[in-house]
């Protein structure tokens, strides 16, 4: 256990404020139409526990340890008190744009999501085109193809998006030694090569940085083992980094828009409004997008609304199990 780590809670502990939630979303997203979550309150407030479903015991453990950090540690001094934050559009039909870009008011920047295997290219192109419309030549797009295409498949649809420029190109290729050679190949265009899974979900997150694979880092809170932890790859890595969420509640977003407000130097809009892309949350007060950026505060579930989206009995259990297997996880590794 690193020193600055926080002492792990028994899992009475956890489990006595525990509520799992299932919320519905605006628009399918990762394959979801309805992201789930448990929340539990530790001495510095509300914090949450939501690694994806199919994540197995070893990367949830991480999550379990940022959710811990974050519920029972001071966290480290803000130098900011809003966050700039982009909008993200889904994999949607181009006359869907403007509406999912209307739930991110003033947001300047957008991330688009491309290279669906469902999809061809020139669906990509379409929605990427439409998002240029929308925001004008003054807005920024950034688009994220989550690892989706091969080597000679990024190359070619990174010149065929290249026309609407492109902030950078996030995670076009799923292993370093990919990214590094697409680095290469596109390098003369000047569109930056961002790492996301290649970090959250490495062995060795730093490893994109260290094979010079990427031009920036997309850092997430709760996959990285927490707020410390992920301040400690960043002064580490060296790189510009854009500080995300993973569909989170806006309990969860506040954890990272806490780890936005602490990194040294914060040069791009974060991947922090996704609140926009629920239908509903655990709070009357969630952490939405207001001129483009989202403030810097813990947030307070409302008892009305966690009782509204309680996630049932069924997948409660399930979540139950799961927090179990992850704490014995994290507390045989901090042994």
């Amino acid at each position: 256990m690193t020193d600055d780590a926080a002492p792990l809670p028994t899992l009475d502990d956890l489990l006595a404020t525990a509520r799992v939630v299932a919320l519905p979303l605006v628009t399918r997203f990762r394959g979801i139409d309805v992201r789930e979550a448990m929340l539990f309150e530790g001495p510095e407030g509300w914090t949450e526990f939501s690694p994806f479903a199919e994540y197995d015991d070893d990367e949830a453990s991480a999550w379990l340890a940022a959710a811990v950090d974050f519920g029972w540690t001071a966290p480290p001094p803000a130098l900011r008190d809003r966050i700039p934050v982009n909008a993200t559009v889904p994999a949607v039909d181009p006359d869907s744009v403007g509406a999912v870009l209307a739930r991110f008011p003033g947001c300047r920047t957008a991330k688009v999501k491309v290279g669906g295997g469902d999809e061809p290219l020139s669906a990509d192109v379409a929605r990427v085109r439409a998002v240029r419309h929308a925001l004008g030549p003054e807005g920024r797009i950034r688009v994220d193809a989550n690892g989706g295409w091969n080597v000679d498949e990024a190359e070619h649809a990174i010149h065929a998006l290249a026309p609407f420029d492109l902030e950078y190109v996030e995670q076009p290729c799923a292993t370093v030694a990919e990214l590094a050679e697409i680095g290469v190949r596109v390098k003369y265009m000047g569109i930056p090569i961002a790492a996301d899974e290649s970090v959250r979900r490495a062995d060795d997150p730093l490893a994109v940085a260290e094979a010079g694979a990427a031009d920036l880092l997309v850092i997430k809170a709760q996959p990285l083992g927490g707020i410390r932890r992920a301040l400690r790859i960043i002064a580490a890595a060296g790189l510009p980094v854009v500080v995300s969420s993973a569909l989170d509640t806006s309990v969860g977003l506040a954890m990272g828009a806490r780890l936005a407000a602490s990194v040294p130097s914060l040069d791009y809009d974060c991947g922090l409004g996704t609140a926009s892309l629920l239908a509903a949350d655990v709070t009357r007060d969630p952490l939405l997008p207001v001129d483009g950026a989202i403030e810097v505060r813990r947030v307070l579930p409302d008892p009305a609304l966690l009782q509204r989206y309680d996630a049932g009995p069924e997948r409660t259990d399930w979540w139950i199990e799961r927090l179990g297997r992850a704490h014995a996880v994290l507390a045989d590794a901090r042994s």
